[in-house]
């Protein structure tokens, strides 16, 4: 039995676009220093114009080369003195909005997919990847996927609100069509691309701007029925704790029941979605409505905020409230049917 973490990170840094083209060398993102501003940490990313938090929400508590993947060894040291067989890893520049340009978005998802797979080759089958496509240009996106699936990516990043659109707009249908023919999940991370969202809320905690945006998708999603239109396709959502999936299930089953339809007994199974938990959730609650075989857990490895819990999958171990064989199952054969591992 195989403990996989189901949402570890990287941390970006300048060594990420050294895979840039010649052509796009402008668009190279540049570390600033930003002492003035407290919530950076003192240092920012420069990304078109923007400034980005780069020295803020770092776990202190994983050694900064493995964080920044400088040394795989030393990453792989780490998972095992965590007792971590796999971690599946997403980004952190990619959180929030970057840019509206899509040649921009292009050229820096490009770079961040090649420096990743450079990190999966040397990582003999425990670090995998979750792909970020330029979905300000479909045609691109898509075609990034196919080689993403070629290259060891286990699933396709994606924000709780991309751009102006929502997750069940028609737009991403051709991207739904093409990650189920790939078989590769869509990954909704704790993030949003929606430039007003994210800067209005830009003086608060993240709740807002970050977390009720992939709770909101996850509610879309089902009521829109975008399982049914695609049955193939399998959706997580990740770094969102699961305790409010009742009270998402339970307003679903409302609104769908005022339009003559019903909510099925075991929707997240047959609608292959999967939410990732934190060991502060009522699992035990959460599972009633959720079923034993839709829950994985990550520990947000490298980062610092409140779903980051470096000992996380230890210590789901030691839930005393739930069948050992469940927690098992969230370990290991729940997050292998998610990204396909």
């Amino acid at each position: 039995m195989s403990t996989i973490d189901s949402d570890a990170h990287v941390l970006e840094t300048d060594r990420t676009w050294d895979y840039l083209l010649e052509a796009e060398r402008e668009f190279r993102p540049k570390v600033v220093a930003t002492p003035e501003a407290e919530e950076s940490g003192g240092e920012s990313w420069l990304i078109d114009g923007r400034f980005h938090p780069k020295a803020r929400n770092v776990g202190d508590d994983t050694p900064k080369a493995a964080r920044e993947m400088a040394d795989i060894a030393a990453r792989i040291r780490h998972m095992d003195r965590l007792k971590v067989d796999i971690q599946v890893l997403y980004p952190t520049i990619f959180l929030r909005p970057y840019t509206s340009r899509p040649e921009v978005e292009v050229a820096l998802c490009r770079s961040y997919n090649r420096w990743l797979v450079d990190i999966w080759k040397k990582g003999n089958g425990r670090l995998r990847w979750v792909a970020v496509l330029p979905l300000l240009a479909m045609d691109k996106a898509l075609a990034e996927a196919r080689w993403a699936k070629e290259n060891g990516a286990c699933g396709i990043f994606i924000r709780g609100l991309e751009g102006e659109r929502r997750l069940s707009d028609s737009y991403f249908f051709p991207l739904y069509e093409e990650a189920s023919r790939l078989e590769m999940p869509i990954c909704v991370h704790s993030a949003t691309g929606n430039f007003a969202l994210h800067d209005f809320f830009e003086r608060e905690c993240g709740f807002n701007k970050f977390k009720l945006a992939v709770v909101g998708a996850f509610h879309s999603i089902l009521f829109d029925g975008i399982p049914e239109r695609f049955p193939k396709l399998r959706f997580g959502f990740i770094e969102v704790s699961a305790q409010w999936v009742p009270y998402a299930l339970h307003d679903l089953a409302k609104r769908l029941q005022r339009r003559g339809k019903k909510l099925g007994s075991d929707v997240m199974r047959e609608s292959r979605i999967y939410v990732a938990c934190q060991t502060d959730d009522d699992l035990s609650y959460v599972l009633r409505y959720s079923g034993p075989r839709n829950i994985v857990i990550g520990s947000d490895y490298g980062h610092a905020d409140t779903s980051s819990e470096l000992e996380a999958l230890r210590k789901l171990r030691e839930n005393g409230e739930v069948d050992s064989k469940v927690i098992d199952m969230i370990l290991d054969d729940n997050a292998r049917a998610l990204y396909g591992l």
